[in-house]
């Protein structure tokens, strides 16, 4: 479920299926990665404290670094398009964002339904403890505009390199929600140089 795909090729099909950008603009899956190698981040919902807090630690990677690579790096989430704007600005995430409200990439990716109990270890990636961030997740639901779970709560994530073009070089299903790749451990796999995730990002918590 976890590891080097060597050169496994993407099924057409889910290359072909869409995802929406924060206009509700469609653009197919396999348009993405292309041309160029791609870190992509399925993440659990956007409510999820653990998701913000990793995605928090993906915008401190400089542009930079992953021009330097020629690397994209994409997150996916599986809410409505109009929680797009909202969760990258109160992660500070500037890189490439898209949805896939249907989860349908999720399915036919084989990433997980529910919470199997599993020893993630400590991640570098996770701040809050469970129950303030819990808390401020529930907050975040009932107070926002669209008063919704921002996607599936049993949904599970995970992180694939993939390009140019249909191949798969890595691929990792999250177990649960702390079972997330380290960001370097990735970043290390396409070459990009690895950063220092101990600074906090200057981010409104609500």
């Amino acid at each position: 479920p976890s590891g080097p795909a060597s050169w496994q090729p993407l099924a057409a099909a889910v290359a072909e299926l869409p995802v929406l950008d924060a206009s509700g603009r469609p653009v197919l899956f396999g348009e993405l990665f292309r041309e160029r190698r791609a870190i992509v981040v399925f993440v659990r919902h956007f409510l999820c404290y653990i998701c913000k807090e990793y995605v928090e630690d993906l915008a401190k990677i400089p542009k930079s670094f992953l021009q330097e690579a020629n690397v994209t790096l994409i997150v996916i989430g599986q809410s409505s398009y109009h929680h797009i704007e909202a969760f990258c600005k109160l992660t500070g995430y500037s890189h490439e964002i898209y949805v896939d409200p249907e989860r349908e990439i999720y399915k036919r990716l084989g990433m997980k339904r529910g919470e199997e109990i599993a020893s993630s270890g400590q991640s570098p990636h996770v701040k809050s403890n469970i129950l303030s961030g819990s808390i401020r997740s529930l907050w975040r639901a009932v107070t926002g505009p669209l008063f919704d779970f921002q996607g599936d709560p049993a949904q599970q994530g995970g992180t694939l390199i993939l390009g140019p073009g249909n191949n798969i070089h890595f691929i990792h299903h999250d177990r649960n929600r702390l079972d997330h790749k380290p960001i370097n451990s990735v970043l290390q796999l396409v070459g990009v140089q690895h950063v220092d995730f101990t600074s906090r990002p200057s981010v409104i918590h609500v």
